[in-house]
Parts: C-alpha cells; sequence; structure tokens
C-alpha cells in the first residue's frame, strides 16, 4: 500500500491545504500546519525585499500567533527534496521532536515523512 493510501484523512487535509496556497499564490512552497486542537494554518513562502520566509516557517508563526501550543502535523508541498534544518526546527520548537513533517510534490504525493 502507498504512503498516500496509508495517511489519516486529516494528513491529507494539510497536503490539500498546502498544496492550494502554492497553486493560488504562485510560490515556491505551500505548507499547512495542524495544531493540538485541530486549527489549520495555511501559508505560501514570502519573498519580500525585506522579509523572506519559507511556507512552513510562516505557517507555524501564524499558528504561534494565533495562540496554538502545540502541534499535531506539517506539511510542505515543494519542488525540493527535503525541508530545511530551519524549517523543520520550527516545527520541532511548537509540537515537539516528534512532530510528523509531511513532505509532498506539487502534485500532492508524500515523498517523505520526516521527524521534525
Amino acid at each position: 500500500m502507498s504512503e498516500a493510501a496509508q495517511l489519516d484523512p486529516e494528513d491529507r487535509k494539510i497536503i490539500t491545504l498546502a498544496r492550494s496556497a502554492r497553486a493560488r499564490n504562485s510560490v515556491a512552497e505551500g505548507a499547512a500546519v495542524r495544531d493540538e486542537t485541530g486549527r489549520t494554518y495555511v501559508a505560501g513562502t514570502v519573498a519580500l525585499d525585506s522579509l523572506k520566509l519559507s511556507a512552513l516557517r510562516t505557517a507555524v508563526a501564524m499558528a504561534v500567533a494565533s495562540g496554538a501550543t502545540s502541534l499535531e502535523a506539517a506539511a510542505v508541498v515543494t519542488d525540493a527534496e527535503s525541508a530545511s534544518e530551519e524549517d523543520r526546527a520550527a516545527v520541532r520548537d511548537l509540537g515537539g521532536a516528534g512532530t510528523p513533517v509531511l513532505l509532498a510534490g506539487p502534485d500532492g504525493t508524500v515523498r517523505a515523512t520526516l521527524p521534525a
């Protein structure tokens, strides 16, 4: 059975949200995180002259700014082969080292599940 077929429906949801953010905003990456209450936070890459943030770090920042105290899962849709250490560290800071980071391609296919 493929990894996608084994995904929890809530994990499929954050991948779909991340994919939509990437496509809607025509940015390099889309990301979504789910907090301890099941709320989701969705973001795309921020690329301003004065501010550059990955989609995943932006989604984590949105969760923190909204009062989240923990994360259950994170997803990033990207062409990159992996999530950066900085991105995983942001997830780890809020969710802990065991928080899964789902790495998916632009088509939504999960390529890896990484530890935060």
